[in-house]
């Protein structure tokens, strides 16, 4: 047995080999005859077994018995330009240049790779070809789209247009096995003119059309333009109006700026000047009050002295009354001729200075009518004249007058106070006075009631006589200030006061009108009729209850109409021959 095995060994090794090398031999002719399908390429196999369509897996393709057809499985992109002589024609007859990709496969099922092998066979591996094929196609659809469709609406539609493309051409590639994924119009713009043939009725339809829309197109662009340049030079104008107003608002702010500094400016000046006034007048002031103590103290050491002196006096007249008393009692006779014969001289200067009074009086008032015309001729011009320079300078003036006019003010009160000062001065002094002659009226009084010898008649006539002595100095310092009034002159000026303060404290009758010159004058009368009044009631000339020189002037008294009557009978007396009656 064991004989038997060794003895077939290699017999079974030989036949071990042998089914090796067939099975290697098999698996050879199989891998050489087994075709697979990619994701690229299919293929369709037909011969014995027939038609079988291989996508994904794979089969055996014997030769001789099979025969397969490769089928490209990518997408095919086919460009389709019409441009120029070959451009589209749109519906309304206008030529357009269109550039336009199809992209397009073999549908991916056993039909559309069966039906792809048989129409179109190996081209589907080679673009160009199917290009070719299929070009013609697809211009027959982009023709047949276009003519449906305007250029404005090709345009502004371009999905539509893609669209119905694809739905023209499905057809036609479904019979082929191919399907279109998508058409992409990657160029698109209306033909040049030049290629617009005149004798080609469609061209010639289209070349009106298309001049007519040029034509338009260019005169709206025109009419754009000209709107444009319009609309940029009215704004132009506005923006220069524009630039013109600030500017004038600017230029007119800085000269509001400018006139509000001078205002402040002259503002600034006129409270300095009011301070500086107001500080001269407290200074005037001042001044015054002092003079006026001075004059004060002066007075009462005068009146003490004054009072001293007649004191003094009054022992020397007690002294001298005895030695008086005969000689006055002889010389009374003769005073009485003398005081009458003063009187009618007194009446006849009286006259004269009445009769020169009136003459005057007329004179002046001829001088004062034909100045007062020569001053309104020169107040109207020198008005015209002002208002001129006004206009020009009126912001400068209207301040400088203001504040002239402050300062006048201020001038004026000074003066004022000058003035009443003044006033009660000589109102003091007058006072003074006053007590003066009644301190000497009670001491010649005193000295009268000493001579019991005389009578109330002799005494009142010596007393009437020494009134006589005085009356004129006493008259003419009452009515004194009326000297000043020399003429009458109506001045009209601006930004001046109605009057000026002279350098003694009184007022300029030159620069004051009438009616402030009369108005002193009638002041400083009556500062010192007072005064007046009360010597004459002293001294018995006037009624002691109310008499004044107006009464004494109109011959109003018991004094004068006595006086009167003694003389008269004095003359008469003397005209008989016979002498005074013995007292």
């Amino acid at each position: 047995m064991e004989t038997y095995s060794a003895n077939n060994l290699p017999a079974v090794l030989i036949i071990g080999l042998v089914v090796v090398i067939a099975l290697l031999a098999i698996g050879l002719i199989f891998a050489k005859l087994y075709k697979r399908a990619t994701k690229e390429t299919a293929f369709v196999r037909t011969g014995l077994g027939g038609e079988k369509v291989i996508k994904d897996g794979g089969a055996i393709v014997l030769p001789v018995v099979h025969e397969i057809i490769p089928v490209n499985m990518n997408t095919l992109r086919i460009e389709v330009e019409k441009t120029q002589k070959d451009a589209l024609i749109t519906k309304d007859r206008m030529r357009v240049d269109v550039k336009a990709d199809f992209y397009l496969r073999v549908a991916p099922s056993a039909s559309g790779i069966s039906m792809a092998a048989q129409t179109l066979g190996t081209r589907t591996t080679r673009a160009e070809e199917v290009k070719k094929l299929m070009e013609s196609k697809f211009v027959d659809v982009l023709r047949a789209v276009a003519a449906e469709m305007t250029m404005t609406e090709m345009h502004e539609q371009r999905a539509d247009f893609v669209q119905k493309v694809q739905q023209s051409v499905a057809n036609d590639l479904e019979k082929n096995g191919l399907e279109l994924e998508s058409v992409s119009l990657t160029g698109f713009d209306q033909t040049d003119l030049d290629f617009f043939n005149e004798n080609n009725a469609f061209d010639a339809e289209g070349r009106a059309r298309l001049a007519k829309i040029i034509e338009e197109k260019r005169k709206e662009t025109n009419d754009i333009q000209q709107e444009n340049r319009i609309k940029i030079e009215t704004r132009n104008l506005e923006a220069e109006k524009e630039s013109l107003n600030i500017k004038r608002e600017e230029e007119e702010a800085r000269l509001m700026q400018e006139q509000v500094l001078q205002f402040k400016r002259q503002e600034q000046k006129a409270e300095i000047a009011k301070q500086r006034e107001q500080k001269e007048r407290e200074e005037r002031e001042a001044g015054i009050a002092k003079e006026k103590a001075v004059e004060a103290a002066e007075i009462d050491k005068s009146r003490e002295l004054e009072t001293r002196e007649i004191a003094k006096r009054k022992a020397l007249e007690e002294a001298r009354i005895a030695q008086q008393q005969d000689v006055e009692v002889a010389e009374q006779v003769k005073q009485i001729a003398v005081a009458t014969k003063s009187e009618e001289e007194s009446a006849a200067r009286a006259k004269a200075a009445e009769a020169e009074k009136t003459k005057v009086e007329k004179e002046e008032a001829v001088t004062t009518a034909r100045q007062v015309a020569e001053a309104k001729r020169r107040m109207e011009i020198e008005v015209i004249d002002a208002r001129k320079e006004a206009e020009r300078e009126a912001v400068g003036i209207t301040v400088e007058a203001q504040a002239k006019k402050e300062a006048a003010e201020n001038a004026a009160e000074a003066i004022l106070t000058e003035a009443k000062a003044s006033a009660d001065a000589k109102m003091l002094q007058a006072q003074a006075d006053e007590k003066v002659l009644a301190v000497e009226a009670a001491g010649k009084q005193a000295l009268y009631d000493a001579e019991n010898t005389l009578k109330d008649e002799q005494i009142e006539l010596q007393k009437a006589l020494a009134i006589l002595n005085v009356l004129p100095e006493i008259i003419a310092s009452a009515v004194k200030p009326l000297e000043n009034i020399k003429g009458i002159k109506i001045l009209q000026g601006y930004g001046t006061g109605n009057a000026a303060g002279g350098a003694d404290g009184t007022i300029s009758t030159g620069n004051g009108s009438m009616a402030d010159q009369v108005t002193q004058a009638a002041l400083n009368y009556r500062a010192n009729a007072p005064v007046v009044d009360a010597l004459l009631r002293e001294v018995g000339l006037v009624d002691k209850a109310g008499g004044s020189l107006t009464d004494l002037l109109k011959g109003d008294n018991a004094m004068v109409a006595a006086l009167t009557s003694q003389t008269g009978t004095a003359t008469e007396t003397k005209s008989n021959g016979a002498g005074p009656a013995p007292q």
